[in-house]
């Protein structure tokens, strides 16, 4: 198969000068989560949902000064992205997409952009929905977090992993799931253009195997179940590689945790898919 054959055509695209309010609406509208950028008929840049949550981290005075969704697009694009041609083969591809860590290609001929290939269009296609095994081989730890952590503590640990992160309850049982779509598409500005602030309780303890006392949290942007989803598609260990394909294209995502009961055993990404198709 080839880029042709499973690119999405025609392709949403944007302005350097419009605003990223507007990329974030043209992405909840048409679910996608990447848009190129052109100036006129050329080609500028890349800008993703990615660049939307890592936005929302960014400590620079510009952001202090301005939201996120009064920012340019062409502050916060990549420039110069990638391209190929309808020709390049999908394991071609795939492997671009691993090399650069990148998950959508524009695909251009004689300089004009005739469609895009996500890993969405990969995961979608019958060179994936071939693979076979079980799923031991591609499944990875899991980081977890607290439901009750604030939204920066969450920024920080998907700035520190680069991954999806596994919100679980105090007993250690799973609660959601925090993915990059919930930080690029959380409405995190209240009506002053703010961080919601909130007053939660968390557990501790007084001393080492102490007594578990409440702590107070004040004043904190909003916490993890206010951005988790939820519930959270699992599957068993012993799955096949083409059950947790036909879940993620089912249910639009891109991870499945691996649970026995409400045991986490670990998570299966999609680039670990994508990875089986660049061999």
């Amino acid at each position: 198969m080839k880029a042709s054959d499973i690119m999405t055509s025609p392709v949403y695209v944007v302005a350097p000068a419009d605003h990223m309010a507007y990329v974030r609406n043209l992405m909840i509208k048409h679910r996608i989560s990447r848009c190129p950028v052109l100036e006129g008929t050329v080609l500028k840049g890349i800008v993703t949902k990615k660049d939307l949550a890592r936005g929302l981290h960014q400590l620079e005075p510009i952001w202090r000064r301005r939201p996120i969704d009064r920012i340019p697009v062409e502050l916060m694009m990549t420039p110069d992205p990638i391209t190929i041609k309808p020709g390049l083969r999908v394991n071609a591809i795939a492997s671009l997409m691993i090399e650069h860590d990148i998950s959508g290609l524009p695909v251009k001929e004689k300089d004009e952009i005739v469609g895009i290939v996500t890993k969405s269009d990969i995961m979608n296609s019958k060179t994936v929905q071939d693979l076979s095994g079980d799923i031991s081989r591609l499944m990875k730890p899991v980081e977890t977090i607290s439901r009750y952590h604030s939204l920066d503590h969450v920024l920080d640990m998907m700035a520190t992993h680069n991954d999806k992160i596994v919100v679980v309850n105090n007993n250690g049982t799973l609660a959601g799931i925090i993915t990059e779509s919930n930080i690029a598409f959380f409405t995190y500005m209240d009506k002053r253009r703010r961080l919601p602030e909130k007053h939660v309780q968390m557990l501790r303890s007084e001393e080492i195997a102490g007594r578990k006392m409440l702590r107070d949290v004040t004043e904190v942007s909003a916490i993890t179940e206010d951005v988790m989803s939820r519930p959270v598609i699992t599957i068993a260990p012993d799955a096949q590689i083409s059950e947790v394909v036909t879940l993620m294209n089912e249910h639009t995502i891109n991870s499945v945790v691996v649970a026995i009961d409400n045991d986490l055993k670990g998570i299966v990404k999609r680039d670990d898919i994508i990875k089986e198709v660049a061999k």
